[in-house]
């Protein structure tokens, strides 16, 4: 049992590690989107932003299916009701964020990963409808701008709110994981993007 959760970890991590928003855009446009954008995220948002809504599609479909495919395989083969499974969870969200290729540094932000993981957690989908939940909140009731910041609250209030609604424990300790990896990497783009602020304001004070 421990070597097949160990297989499904490995499958998701290398799955979460196609960077299928750096590749689709390369070869359909010749772009490299972690140049154009603006933040240098291989994400969906920035294939639709610089390579255009085919780019953009192919891109969303992948992102989903590298979280869905391995996480829906496991919970068929190994069932959900292990905490082992919270691992295979995460996998593929921390691939994204840390590909096997370029680290953190050329790593995406996970969302759309870890939508295709909440899929893939089918027929248990009360996760996916909270977070759907708390980002249609966000951004639509309640606008919380930037998008880093949406994003930050929403990963956390999905969080408490899986705990409050009694979702299997095992989901809930992925969900942390998730939401651990999430929050990192918009942490990280909310202290760029006030460096850039600041030295915008130094370079205008300067003329």
């Amino acid at each position: 049992m421990l070597i097949e959760y160990i297989f499904y970890i490995a499958l998701g991590y290398l799955s979460g590690s196609l960077m299928f928003g750096y590749a689709v855009p390369k070869l359909i446009k010749g772009i490299d989107v972690r140049k154009e954008s603006s933040d240098g995220n291989p994400g969906t948002a920035n294939a639709f932003l610089c390579g255009g809504a085919l780019c953009g599609i192919l891109v969303l479909l992948g992102d989903i299916l590298k979280g869905l495919l391995p996480v829906y395989m496991a919970g068929k083969h190994l069932g959900t009701e292990f905490m082992g499974f919270a691992l295979i969870m995460a996998a593929p969200v921390f691939g994204h964020a840390f590909p096997l290729a370029g680290g953190k540094k050329n790593g995406g932000k996970g969302i759309a990963v870890s939508f295709g993981v909440l899929i893939g957690s089918y027929p248990f989908l009360t996760n996916l409808w909270l977070l759907i939940f708390w980002y249609l909140l966000f951004s639509v009731v309640i606008r919380i701008n930037p998008h880093s910041y949406r994003t930050l609250i929403t990963y956390i209030c999905w969080t408490v709110s899986a705990l409050i609604c009694k979702v299997a424990p095992a989901l809930c300790i992925g969900n942390m994981l998730i939401s651990f990896v999430i929050v990192d990497k918009h942490s990280a783009d909310l202290k760029n993007r006030k460096e850039r602020q600041i030295c915008f304001g130094i370079r205008r004070a300067n003329r």
